[in-house]
């Protein structure tokens, strides 16, 4: 009753839907429930428009009826070409509901600002063209409207007047490959060995993409915020390069916690809107104010969990899309994410590609079943063929695929040039913390860099406890340290620490790095995106791919003083003690994040086929040998192959693992938004409440920030203060999570 009296007042509700819907109003009724979800969630129907009936009756003076009939009245005579009897219909699909109700919430939050948009506290009848004026105003100073921006754009700057690379002005073979496919592919795989270039190819194609005019920005989207904050700072170069310097865009860094950079500090005003001192002219930087609006920005770097929020039933996911639609979406390292993670990635590149969005996805190696699950993005129909083992390892590599209308195709590149030859040989030392520390100050001594990768915190820091104690007191400066302080890096610092210790990596460890010999330990946060150089390699078992990308910061680049014994890179992998791995089926003391009891590289299958290639290949050629590898230790007829071999605790494993990506499926399908259900007809399908939290959480991106009311010192330096600290919900144990 509610809802017919709201629409007989406006006055031409139902004889303007018959001209405007195809589907006997449904269209309308869904597109209008999309227009009342602008606060972020989608309306829930059940109880009429207003749960509260009280809300529609008069109030002294104002009265809701009259009101609307006003709105309706002005309607009209604000947009008479939508009531002109040529009128379009309406797109009817459900996925451009939800792409609306996007646009809906994104201009409700522009809207509010009222640096732009001043309270009004009488409006008039015509009001319509300040408000239109205050707009323009609005979509200008904030970046979206970039149209004397691309004016000014000039020709493009050659590859190495953009990248800063001297003597070196023209792309290698991955890069040219990359950036010469047809530029309205919408979905493109780069896949080359670590250290070929990949970022600079990403980047490149996106130049000539925006030149073109098919896309207005981009999201560069990485595994870890360690990463993300280095690429930062290569694309800030990158964007300085491209655009002239009065239509710079700022390049956000979208990394909750962290500051943008020493040269440009964030100062929090009493609004909402942040004032940043390097663009105090501009409003731009609205986009950094909030994680909800990292994707508003033209130019951002930030997390993949960032972008998935796109595709999750969180409050303002729709916007997150609808802003995401007309960027570049580059997503590093994309062999990373596991079954939860691959579907909920998959869902938002499905969304973005089906609003005409245009993604890039780079690996170093990617499996046949990874690859087939990206491929099959987008529309079904374009699925790739089934491939055997045998086909699988001859499939191109490297390789630059894009997905097209009628199917796949893959583009062979040529290598690089910078082929390498690994001594690798595993040592059955996981767990022996004197002997591994023992290796790496050997290696240290001779000259060497060394990193030290273990696969949990826990064994990082017991290495680390192991190498203090070893060193003799001259050999202390062998250690990896910040001003003298001995330290390891993992992700569990504070933020203000954590860019202490990335820093310091990159100086003794980065494309410059200085003469010198050094033992560095760390976590996964050393495998992923960083630019790191190690003249030997230690490491604890894991995936092949993972492995890969770990050996991809061994001998990185070329140079011509590494100590005698490490001329070539070597590689040693840390596995437990048996020959096989059958004992961690069963074992619960510290697997190391190995096997069904670690919680971090579950399926033993693959670290058992890792383990068998290391035995049989003391020689690794990179990248000559990657698909081989890959598909040896990931193909199902591999993993099959072990099963059957290692009997039946070996299968009822399997069946556990394939029980257990099944579980993470649905579980990731529960949490992803149905864009192809009506906020209409479908209502209860597309509706959902406050699962923020547990989603978050099962994305570990669940961190609080705890306040100190009096300030510890950094570890590193008495005179810098840490003022909060990053800890997971997951660490309370049950405690309840503050409101603020």
């Amino acid at each position: 009753r509610t809802a017919d009296w709201f629409f007989d007042a406006l006055g031409w509700w139902r004889t303007a839907t018959e001209s405007w819907d195809d589907c006997g109003g449904k269209t309308v009724c869904a597109l209008f429930v999309a227009t009342l979800s602008h606060h972020g969630l989608p309306l829930k129907l059940e109880g009429g428009l207003s749960p509260n009936p009280a809300l529609w009756q008069p109030y002294g003076q104002l009265d809701p009826k009259h009101m609307v009939e006003r709105i309706g009245g002005l309607v009209r005579d604000w947009f008479p070409a939508a009531f002109s009897d040529d009128a379009q219909r309406l797109p009817s699909e459900p996925a451009f509901q939800h792409m609306f109700l996007g646009l809906c919430n994104w201009a409700d939050w522009i809207g509010s600002n009222e640096a732009y948009f001043e309270y009004e506290d009488q409006p008039w009848d015509d009001y319509i063209g300040t408000a239109r004026a205050r707009a323009a105003q609005a979509v200008l100073g904030i970046g979206l409207d970039i149209a004397d921006q691309r004016q000014y754009l000039g020709e493009l700057p050659d590859f190495g007047n953009l990248f800063d690379i001297s003597g070196l002005p023209a792309p290698n073979a991955i890069q040219r490959a990359a950036a010469g496919e047809p530029l309205d592919d919408q979905l493109v795989i780069i896949e080359s060995e670590t250290g070929s270039g990949k970022t600079e190819a990403a980047l490149w194609r996106f130049a000539r993409m925006y030149a073109a005019g098919l896309v207005d920005g981009l999201y560069f989207a990485l595994p870890t915020r360690a990463a993300a904050v280095q690429i930062h700072n290569r694309v800030k170069r990158f964007v300085a390069n491209l655009f002239p310097a009065q239509h710079r865009p700022p390049v956000v860094l979208a990394v909750p916690g962290y500051n943008p950079g020493e040269e440009t500090a964030s100062i929090g005003l009493p609004s909402y809107n942040p004032w940043w001192d390097d663009h105090h002219d501009e409003e731009r930087p609205w986009a950094s104010e909030s994680p909800k609006r990292f994707l508003s920005a033209q130019i951002a770097v930030g997390t993949v969990d960032q972008a998935m929020m796109a595709a999750l039933k969180v409050k303002h996911s729709h916007m997150r899309a609808a802003s995401l639609a007309r960027n570049l979406l580059v997503v590093d390292e994309v062999h990373a994410s596991d079954t939860y993670m691959g579907r909920i990635l998959k869902a938002l590149l499905h969304a973005h590609l089906g609003a005409g969005g245009y993604a890039l996805l780079m690996s170093a190696t990617l499996g046949y079943a990874a690859r087939r699950l990206w491929l099959s993005s987008g529309m079904e129909s374009r699925s790739p063929d089934n491939l055997s083992l045998e086909d699988a390892m001859g499939f191109p590599y490297p390789a630059v695929i894009a997905l097209t209308n009628a199917g796949q195709r893959a583009t062979e590149v040529a290598h690089n040039g910078r082929e390498k030859t690994v001594r690798i040989a595993s040592k059955p030392l996981m767990h022996h913390f004197d002997s591994v520390a023992s290796l790496a100050l050997e290696a240290a001594r001779k000259g060497a860099k060394v990193l030290v990768v273990r696969n949990t915190v826990g064994h990082a820091i017991d290495t680390q406890q192991a190498l203090e104690e070893a060193a003799r007191p001259d050999e202390k400066a062998l250690l990896f340290d910040i001003d003298g302080t001995p330290t390891l890096h993992h992700g569990r610092f504070a933020s203000v620490d954590r860019q202490r210790l990335d820093s310091r990596v990159e100086d003794l460890l980065g494309r410059e790095r200085k003469a010198g010999r050094r033992v560095v330990v760390g976590t996964q946060t050393l495998e992923q995106s960083l630019d790191i150089d190690a003249d030997i390699l230690i490491t604890d078992l894991c995936p092949v791919d993972v492995l890969l990308q770990r050996i991809g910061r061994l001998h990185r680049h070329q140079r011509d003083n590494r100590p005698d014994e490490y001329k070539g890179p070597v590689c040693i992998v840390l596995t437990p003690e048996r020959d096989d791995l059958s004992s961690l089926l069963k074992r619960t003391d510290n697997p190391n994040g190995l096997g069904p009891h670690g919680f971090v590289y579950d399926d033993l299958r693959i670290l058992e086929a890792t383990r068998r290639l290391i035995a049989q290949h003391g020689e690794w050629s990179i990248p000559e040998m990657n698909r081989e590898l890959v598909e040896q230790a990931t193909h199902p007829e591999s993993l099959e192959r072990i099963v059957l071999e290692l009997g039946d605790e070996w299968r009822v494993h399997a069946n556990n693992v394939q029980g257990g990506q099944l579980a993470d499926g649905l579980t990731a399908r529960n949490a992803i938004i149905r864009r192809d259900r009506s906020f209409f007809t479908d209502n209860r399908e597309v509706i959902f409440g406050d699962m923020e939290e547990r989603i978050r959480t099962r994305l570990g991106d669940d961190r609080i920030d705890v306040v100190f009311d009096q300030t510890p010192a950094s570890p590193f330096d008495e005179a810098a203060k840490v003022n909060k600290l990053a800890v997971s919900v997951r660490w309370l144990g049950g405690a309840e999570v503050p409101e603020t």
